[in-house]
């Protein structure tokens, strides 16, 4: 009697998962992903050279992240779920304990009509050119922008295309937090467009409000991505980010940090390409005081190389900093303007 109650239900089983598999294979859900690692060198052996996000260590192997994403659409609705683990993942949600902290994105969007579609969840910024997962860069190594702006939001936005134009807005919770207890709104915006061919786009990017009821600030940032042959791209980042708080029950007169960058990007080949990124960033306010930069500003460097070899890409890097004092550290420990390092990544994306 077991045994045919077990044949039933295994029989039944198999028929609804087949019936299931009929009803989805036209929406299909998408799996992605990747995993990348990497070693760096400083020439002064010390870590603490290190400004920017994601790979602070000295003559060390390190681990960025294994991420995988999920995404279905099926009619006018949809899901993201992509979670990441590791060290990439662990300081992208800084905020976050637990399993949290492995959520990047979590989000669901309903699109009522062609043109318009609404979002609810948490998701990685509008603001920047970089991303916080290693095959969306060219460059390993993080940015000033990247690393002191935004992370993500969450909330809802709600956007708008026309054309090869379009326009967002919305509004979330305080930056970079995705559960917080009666908190201050951020206001969120961004309008984009671009030329009939794509060769040109531009991003014109907003978030701000208050962070709490005595901070306040806000952050414009301008991306535009130019494809000027089959081989070779620019790609420009700018961004100002001012913020005051209250002094005897008034909001004082703001102060800003900004930044800017230039992306050369050069493909000779389907095999081998290669990007420089010049940044220059000021925080001449102190307003970061995670940056070190006391008060003055970091013009940096990075070269870096991308030899793809079928699903996994090989990043060798060169980056030099130079900031206008002496906010770094050589070999002997004593201060200096320029810090120096190499490092060398692998991303496999799949």
């Amino acid at each position: 009697m077991f045994k045919k109650n077990l044949v039933c239900a295994v029989a039944f089983s198999a028929a609804i998962g087949a019936s299931a598999q009929d009803s989805t294979s036209a929406n299909p859900l998408n799996i992605s992903g990747f995993v990348d690692v990497y070693y760096r060198y400083d020439f002064a052996k010390t870590a603490a050279n290190t400004r920017t996000a994601f790979n602070s260590s000295y003559n060390s192997f390190g681990l960025g992240m294994a991420s995988v994403k999920l995404d279905k659409t099926l009619g006018k609705v949809g899901f993201v779920a992509d979670l990441g683990f590791g060290q990439r993942a662990k300081e992208f949600s800084y905020n976050d304990n637990g399993i949290t902290a492995a959520v990047k994105q979590l989000y669901m969007t309903y699109s009522p009509t062609e043109n318009l579609k609404l979002t609810a969840g948490s998701w990685a910024t509008h603001v920047g050119y970089e991303l916080v997962d290693a095959p969306g860069n060219r460059n390993y190594s993080m940015s000033y922008m990247f690393t002191y702006g935004p992370y993500f939001h969450t909330g809802v936005k709600a956007e708008y295309s026309f054309g090869k134009s379009g326009v967002m807005v919305g509004l979330a919770n305080p930056t970079d937090f995705k559960l917080t207890d009666n908190p201050p709104r951020m206001f969120l915006g961004q309008f984009y467009t671009g030329t009939k061919n794509d060769k040109l786009k531009a991003y014109l990017n907003y978030v701000g409000g208050k962070s709490t009821d005595s901070t306040r600030g806000g952050q414009f940032d301008l991306v535009v991505l130019g494809t000027v042959t089959d081989k070779f791209s620019v790609g420009f980042n700018g961004t100002v980010a001012s913020s005051t708080a209250k002094v005897r029950g008034k909001f004082a007169d703001a102060s800003a940090w900004w930044g800017s960058a230039v992306y050369l990007n050069l493909d000779p080949s389907p095999k081998f390409g290669i990007t420089l990124r010049s940044e220059l960033f000021s925080d001449e306010k102190m307003l970061l005081p995670l940056a070190g930069l006391g008060g003055g500003t970091v013009f940096a460097n990075t070269l870096s190389g991308n030899v793809h070899l079928g699903a996994i890409t090989v990043i060798p890097e060169l980056r030099l900093d130079n900031g206008s004092k002496k906010v770094f550290f050589d070999k002997d420990g004593g201060s200096t303007k320029s810090a120096f390092s190499a490092l060398v990544a692998a991303v496999y994306k799949f």
